[in-house]
């Protein structure tokens, strides 16, 4: 019986990741028109599934994810996206299930903050050098600013306040 709950929760994770992966790489097909710029809305599932998911899943979210929706829609910064979305869901997970075990919600705000910085860090400095302009790239930063607090806001709020987290870790158990 073991044997099959494991399988199960395997299938399970594998089918999840796939999911928040499809979703990132749609979100990170368009973006909301904003005054000088676009905002994307993956971080909000990059966020989310690196919350619920391990680090090698939420890498592959995140940064996998990212990496193919920029690989269809917009390659240039298809490998900035890669590491720092990566390094963005990693760093996530790996509070989210690693530190401060007995306080869930703190730990999570703290990596999805971590998470926000490296986000911003990232694609400031990728920008700098894709576009070989560190000019372009300071202009994008309140986009970017924004994009992340968008993201970490949202993200937390349906993982902690609409019961998402609850509701995966009662499918994870098999009590749907």
């Amino acid at each position: 019986m073991t044997r099959a709950h494991n399988g199960r929760n395997a299938t399970l994770r594998i089918t999840i990741t796939a999911l928040f992966m499809a979703i990132n790489i749609a979100l990170s097909s368009f973006g909301m028109p904003v005054p000088g710029g676009h905002l994307y809305l993956n971080d909000i599932v990059i966020c989310l599934a690196a919350i619920l998911l391990g680090p090698f899943e939420a890498f592959a979210v995140g940064g996998i994810g990212a990496f193919i929706g920029d690989m269809l829609f917009y390659p240039a910064p298809m490998f900035v996206s890669l590491v720092t979305h990566g390094l963005q869901a990693v760093v996530i997970s790996l509070f989210a299930h690693y530190v401060m075990k007995d306080r869930p919600r703190l730990a999570s705000g703290i990596g999805v903050a971590i998470g926000a910085v490296i986000m911003i860090v990232g694609y400031t400095l990728g920008r700098a050098f894709i576009y070989s302009t560190p000019e372009y790239a300071v202009i994008k930063l309140p986009f970017q600013i924004l994009q992340a607090v968008v993201g970490a806001v949202f993200g937390m709020l349906l993982c902690w306040r609409c019961g998402i987290h609850r509701l995966f870790d009662n499918i994870m158990a098999g009590k749907q």
